[in-house]
């Protein structure tokens, strides 16, 4: 079983912690709808 890593462009990086910084949603939401595993935008925002 081959599992393939997703990466993603710096742009939808900065797009997501954009949202996410706008304080409309939560984060947990905003990953839900972007499709990105948990956790993935605290780390966005640390890079």
């Amino acid at each position: 079983m081959s599992s393939e890593r997703r990466q993603y462009t710096p742009e939808f990086k900065r797009e997501a912690v954009r949202l996410s910084e706008k304080g409309e949603k939560s984060a947990a939401q905003i990953e839900r709808e972007l499709g990105v595993t948990p956790k993935r935008l605290y780390k966005w925002r640390v890079e």
